[in-house]
């Protein structure tokens, strides 16, 4: 008989999942709280669809962190190059970014998805959306909330893919844990990921510089093991403190710092083309009767939010110092307090442990029952890193999820 699998969540890894288990020859059906699937995807794509990464595989898959070896075997299957010839295989084409990022060639979403979807309920797969899904019942089938009633249907074998705690207002919420919890998975707390931070910004700051970019800046982190990293690139000045793809960059390692000593603190070059010395010697010059800030912005073209900052940073005396102003230029040195909010953030780390996982991402403590994409405890920068994992991982549970009737019958037989 064929196998019946049934896929938790419509984002790129449940997408992915009910691909691959149809090609396996399974009946699936796709479930989804919200009233439309990819919804994050769409959003995530609203700016320009940073679908994935044109890094050599070697230095792809170091972005990763400590979850490198797992990430690295699903990117095995399916990495950046699978991953865009399988959007060429619905008509989209991608290109590389200057920055290395690889994009629709129409920069968008929609068609994408459009056309995935198109394709898989042409390949026979069922949606069923305005589904909250609320665990299992005594029966051990899944119990799902909709508008009017609670349905309870059986399969063979669930792919979850719920994602994690970012952006609730999407359908990424967290709120799967309870279920898994009262199986006996072992789950990692969800954290922001890839989030903004705070810091404790004067009154005047924030109203007048909140929203206001940072480029080009380059900035600095020193590790507790004294590793220093430097990268350049673009943030944006908050109300609450700082954000942006720059510090993302570092969100990971800063986020774990601040838990582990209460704040970090991070380092910005506001003029990373220009030493410090050629700042100092600007800064010199005779500024007649010009003021401060006409003198910062004729010697340097330097004004706007990089000028309060300075002016949140140094007292009046430094201010007018040109060695100390031309050295807080180069090395502005700004604590962070917190990280936003998970619910905040462009994505969440923690998630379901890999110990709680076998090779086939199939649930240790719940035979049949498979996990996929954000909500397994791994993390990655933006980029394309994320959506890339996503998709690999979705191919491996979905495949799997189609395998598992048969393996089970082979393994009752054997006994």
């Amino acid at each position: 008989m064929t196998a019946k699998v049934h896929i938790i969540g419509g984002g790129p890894a449940g997408l992915m999942a009910a691909e691959a288990a149809r090609a396996a020859g399974a009946e699936v059906e796709i479930y989804d709280r919200m009233g439309s699937v990819g919804r994050k995807f769409l959003i995530a794509g609203k700016g320009g669809l940073n679908l994935t990464h044109s890094d050599p595989f070697d230095v792809f898959v170091t972005r990763y962190g400590s979850r490198r070896a797992e990430v690295e075997r699903w990117l095995r299957g399916f990495d950046a190059d699978a991953l865009r010839a399988w959007a060429l295989g619905l008509g989209v084409d991608t290109f590389v970014g200057s920055s290395g990022r690889v994009f629709p060639r129409d920069l968008k979403a929609a068609p994408l998805l459009r056309g995935w979807v198109r394709r898989l309920r042409a390949d026979g797969v069922r949606f069923h959306v305005n589904h909250e899904w609320r665990g299992w019942n005594e029966d051990g089938a899944l119990r799902f909330a909709t508008a009017q009633t609670e349905v309870a249907v059986h399969a063979d074998a669930v792919v979850l893919a719920l994602g994690g705690a970012s952006w609730p207002i999407l359908g990424s919420d967290g709120r799967w844990t309870p279920a898994l919890a009262a199986r006996g998975i072992d789950i990692a707390p969800l954290r922001p990921s890839n989030c903004g931070f705070d810091i404790d910004w004067s009154a005047h700051f924030a109203q007048r510089h909140a929203g206001h970019p940072l480029k080009p800046v380059a900035l600095e982190w020193t590790d507790a093991n004294g590793a220093t990293t430097r990268k350049q690139g673009e943030c944006v000045v908050t109300q609450t403190g700082i954000e942006g793809s720059l510090v993302y960059a570092f969100s990971a390692a800063l986020r774990d710092a601040i838990d582990a000593q209460g704040q970090a603190t991070i380092h910005l070059d506001l003029m990373p083309d220009r030493s410090r010395d050629s700042l100092a010697r600007a800064l010199a010059r005779n500024a007649g009767k010009r003021s401060l800030s006409e003198h910062w912005r004729r010697s340097l073209s330097l004004d706007g939010v990089k000028t309060g900052l300075l002016r949140e940073v140094l007292d009046a005396d430094a201010l007018r110092d040109a060695d100390t102003v031309a050295r807080t230029l180069k090395s502005l040195s700004l604590t962070l307090l917190r990280a936003r909010p998970v619910e905040e953030a462009i994505s969440s780390a923690g998630g379901v442990r890999f110990d709680a996982l076998d090779d086939d991402l199939m649930l240790r403590n719940a035979p049949g029952v498979f996990c996929a994409g954000e909500m397994i405890d791994w993390e990655a920068p933006t980029g394309g890193y994320l959506l890339t994992a996503c998709f690999a991982s979705g191919r491996i549970a979905g495949a799997a999820a189609a395998r598992w009737r048969g393996t089970a019958q082979a393994a009752n037989v054997a006994r």
